[in-house]
């Protein structure tokens, strides 16, 4: 069993360097490492493990400045996901910093290079993938000692920074070309107006490498704009300043993993610091700065990076010849900007360059809020069609009503001919008695004039009765045309008592001829009403004759009609009583209905119209039975304040 033993434990301890990122392969070989150390012979056990070793890939990165310092982190990250999505091989990826980059002054290396030796003597990586510039240099200057023979792929690293005579046949470069002169025309365009420009840069050694870098290439921005240097400042001064810039300054964000102070500084997190407090936009050329704090413009990709790293690492653990595949340095892509950072700092997008991309743009209301506007617009067009539809029911409606005002007025017209027809004998006799009187006095004034002397007097005092008793017949005659006229519903404000008064005056004559004592009763004070003073005679009229009408069909002794005014509080009230025998008790309900007579010759409708009529002046009309016999008939209207 000892070999068996031995076979195991040396796989099990081959297996116990795989990272946990690789965790699913590293299982499945663990078991069966298992399976072969107990039921396979020691030969056949070791050349299976050597099968299973040759699949296993195991990828070496070398940060620059630590795991989580950006942007090379976010380049990493990138990296060691599309690998293990595209790779068809399981992978070991392990990972190391390089922290000596982030001091001022970087001790001794010596220590880190000897504990990469020792851990990877004895299992060498299948590729190592330096992630940074500090890195790069990193190994290139220890390969021969740490890596002689393992393909090697520089990324992320500025063209400027490889050091191209310790290039071999065996290794990649990854290369991204930096290009400060577009990243300040950049600034320029965007916005004209700048004056000056406060450059926010460490002081690590590769800082310092990158501040006379910028001040070389922009050394022709020297007459365009002012240039401020913050690479000599603690970040807490650089804090300071930035919360009280001028007018129409700017940040540019290069890099702070640490400051002239010293202090060692996470990048992304001093960037959001600086953003809190900073009153100017800031600019940046780094994809990883964005979308949180700069503004935007022409800018390294992630993307770019990791697909021609992925692309290379995948090459080279399948057998292709690092020297077969080279890469021109990555330039900037199109210019992208923060919407947010634009409407902060009232940057217009019409002066963003062509091609210009705008991201993080905020959905405006009717984007955020699509159904909730799409059921208020639903509910406005279903209120807007029930309001379209009442308007048009309001419209039928008052068109309805004007014709049915015509068709009162026509038929209160016919009404009003019938009534007349009833009068014909006391408009007769009214009209009779002037003209006979004017025929008679005329007459003596003729005889008079014949006379040697005549008396003037006297012919004077004749003139003056003929002048009264035509202006008697031309009264009658202007009652008569009044009430026949033909005219539309017109409202206007009269006297009740005069009205009233009129319309007896009409029937007086027929009262008389059928011996009934016709009595009017107005209240003292004045009663001004709003109405068609026509329509209202006609009422009094139509029930005047209907009281006449049952008197004479009544053998009673006391033939009496009276008409009398009142107020009732805000109302006007015309009271009709007669002396007949009443309105029987099944009938009250009903006189007022269309075409419901007690009369043998009547058409009903004389009642149903003076309904109609007061109804449309607002008003009320009640019959009822009197106590002492006869009926009696109210007509109430709104008295105009």
């Amino acid at each position: 069993m000892q070999p068996l033993e031995a076979a195991g434990t040396e796989l099990s301890g081959r297996m116990s360097s795989v990272s946990v990122r690789s965790w699913p392969g590293a299982a499945a070989l663990l078991c069966l490492g298992l399976f072969v150390a107990l039921c396979l012979s020691p030969e056949r056990a070791g050349a299976v493990e050597r099968s299973l070793r040759g699949e296993l890939k195991r990828v070496l990165v070398l940060h620059s400045f630590g795991r989580e310092f950006r942007p090379w982190s976010e380049y990493a990250r990138d990296i060691k996901a599309e690998l293990e999505r595209q790779s068809p091989w399981p992978l070991d990826i392990q990972e190391h910093a390089l922290l000596t980059a982030r001091f001022n002054n970087p001790g001794p290396e010596a220590p880190f290079v000897e504990y990469l030796h020792s851990l990877y003597q004895g299992a060498m990586p299948d590729i190592v993938l330096s992630i940074g510039a500090p890195a790069a240099r990193f190994v290139q200057r220890y390969r021969d000692r740490l890596f002689p023979h393992t393909p090697l792929i520089l990324s992320a690293v500025e063209h400027r920074l490889i050091n191209r005579a310790d290039l071999g046949d065996n290794d990649v470069v990854v290369a991204i070309r930096n290009d400060f002169v577009a990243a300040f025309d950049n600034i320029l365009q965007v916005l004209p107006d700048t004056k000056s420009v406060a450059v926010v840069i460490g002081a690590s050694p590769l800082e310092k490498f990158w501040l006379e870098e910028v001040k070389r290439e922009l050394k022709s921005f020297g007459e365009r704009v002012e240039l401020v240097w913050y690479s000599d400042l603690s970040f807490e001064e650089i804090l300071k300043r930035a919360s009280k810039l001028p007018p129409h300054t700017v940040l540019f964000w290069g890099l702070m993993s640490v400051d002239a102070a010293g202090v060692v500084h996470e990048s992304d997190i001093a960037l959001r610091s600086l953003h809190a407090v900073a009153n100017a936009p800031i600019f940046s050329y780094q994809e990883p700065f964005f979308g949180n704090s700069t503004v935007g413009g022409p800018m390294h990709l992630i993307a770019d990076t990791s697909s021609r790293t992925v692309t290379a690492a995948l090459g080279v653990l399948g057998g292709a010849k690092p020297a077969s595949i080279h890469y021109e340095p990555i330039g900037f892509a199109a210019p992208r900007y923060d919407w947010r950072e634009l409407q902060r700092w009232g940057i217009s997008e019409s002066r963003l360059p062509p091609g210009s991309q705008i991201l993080f743009r905020e959905p405006n209301i009717w984007v955020r809020y699509r159904w909730q506007m799409l059921m208020i617009a639903a509910v406005f067009l279903v209120q807007a069609g029930l309001i379209s539809g009442l308007l048009h029911e309001r419209r039928r409606r008052h068109v309805a009503e004007v014709e049915s005002r015509q068709r009162l007025t026509e038929l209160a017209h016919v009404n009003r001919y019938s009534t007349v027809g009833e009068l014909t004998t006391s408009i007769a006799h009214e009209l009779n008695q002037p003209l006979g009187s004017i025929l008679t006095n005329a007459e003596t004034a003729e005889l008079m004039l014949k006379a040697s002397s005549p008396d003037i007097n006297e012919i004077r005092q004749i003139l003056a009765d003929i002048r009264r008793d035509d202006q008697r017949a031309s009264e009658v005659i202007r009652r008569l045309r009044s009430v026949l006229r033909k005219t539309p519903f017109e409202v206007k404000d009269i006297e009740l008592n005069d009205t009233v008064r009129e319309a007896i005056g009409l029937v007086k004559a027929v009262a008389d001829g059928r011996r009934i004592t016709l009595i009017y009763m107005p209240v003292l004070a004045h009663l001004h009403v709003k109405g068609d003073p026509v329509q209202l005679q006609q009422v009094v009229l139509n029930l005047i004759i209907n009281a006449m009408d049952a008197i004479s069909d009544a053998d009673t002794g006391k033939r009496e009609v009276s008409v009398s005014t009142l107020r009732a509080g805000n109302q006007a009230e015309i009271r009709i009583t007669d002396t007949g025998p009443g309105i029987a008790a099944s009938d009250l309900a009903n006189v007022f209905d269309p075409f419901f007579t007690t009369k043998p010759q009547g058409m009903g409708m004389g009642l149903a119209i003076a309904r109609t009529i007061i109804e449309a002046h607002h008003g009320a009309i009640v019959a009822a039975n009197q106590l002492s016999g006869g009926a009696l008939f109210t007509i109430r209207l709104p008295i105009t304040r």
